[in-house]
């Protein structure tokens, strides 16, 4: 029997095709794990000044998803129906910053968290820390400038501007302990869209728009995008900066990292620690069938 059909494997391939068929394998879990770890290491080198106005510039960015939800509650008819297609809005900030590459902070708690996990030294969770801190501050005050500006100049009619004062009371409806889990759904959907975009990078745009869309439509908490939803409360005189701190921010905070770290990251890691120890497939050669036939033809022009 021949050895190919004992293996499984399908009869009459030969070499080259053999080879093709490994080439077009998608990338295995740790090929993934080490382009987001390297990410990460990239992150963690940058300087305070580099990272905390990359993140500024995403709190700002982020205020498309506020804006784009706005408008488009404000301009389509009640019903559920029509709060599923405005849902879209929610995921144009997220477009935007990720694929400007600046710093989003639910985005860094798995790609700066891996380089940690790697190698756990003192040096590297400061390294972490710092980080978070300059990113997390740098998305905030973004967001807050942001609603804080769309409220206060006169650039919306009055039914955009009740569009986005819904929008932020519809995240205070909200207790503190389902903030806090819906941010951990949050964060740990953010996390799988990391980790899915470098094996499929090509198809970036639609899968951040999926993960985006369904986080809006699950009404899941998220830090950078819901302070500027909840703060425009806030700068309206709706809501008081204890609630905000208190109720929103401090618990969505707890489950974005909670998410996004500690199980999605962790889980990630552990899964490529387990497979350090397997042992590796062997790869096959690359054939010279195709090198000897051109060198034939040189020699045997006709």
């Amino acid at each position: 029997m021949n050895s190919k059909e004992e293996d499984g494997k399908t009869p009459g391939l030969t070499p080259e095709e053999e080879r093709e068929i490994d080439e077009n394998q998608p990338p295995r879990a740790a090929v993934l794990h080490e382009t987001i770890r390297m990410q990460g290491d990239q992150e963690l080198e940058r300087n305070v000044a580099a990272l905390f106005w990359s993140a500024l510039a995403a709190g700002l960015t982020m205020g498309l998803s506020l804006m784009a939800m706005g408008l488009l509650n404000s301009r389509l008819p009640d019903g559920d129906t029509f709060k599923v297609i405005a849902s879209v809005g929610y995921s144009a900030g997220f477009l935007a910053v990720i694929l400007a590459r600046q710093q989003l902070f639910t985005e860094n708690t798995l790609t700066a968290v891996l380089p940690v996990m790697t190698k756990p030294t003192l040096n590297n969770f400061g390294r972490l820390l710092r980080l978070w801190t300059v990113v997390l501050v740098g998305n905030l005050c973004g967001t807050l400038l942001v609603a804080y500006v769309m409220l206060h100049l006169p650039i919306f009619d009055t039914k955009t501007d009740e569009a986005f004062l819904e929008i932020g009371r519809k995240v205070m409806e909200n207790e503190s302990t389902t903030m806090f889990a819906k941010g951990i759904v949050s964060g740990w959907m953010i996390a799988t869209m990391v980790w899915m975009i470098p094996s499929m990078e090509n198809a970036k745009m639609w899968i951040i728009l999926m993960i985006t869309y369904l986080m809006a439509l699950g009404d899941f908490t998220h830090i950078v995008v819901g302070s500027a939803e909840v703060s425009y409360l806030v700068f309206a005189g709706e809501l008081a900066w204890k609630e905000f701190w208190l109720v929103f921010a401090g618990p969505t905070l707890a489950g974005n990292i909670i998410g996004g770290s500690f199980i999605f990251a962790l889980i990630s890691h552990a899964q490529i620690r387990s497979e350090s120890g397997m042992p590796k497939k062997e790869k096959r050669p690359r054939s010279n069938t195709h090198e000897k036939t051109k060198s034939e033809d040189a020699r045997n022009p006709l």
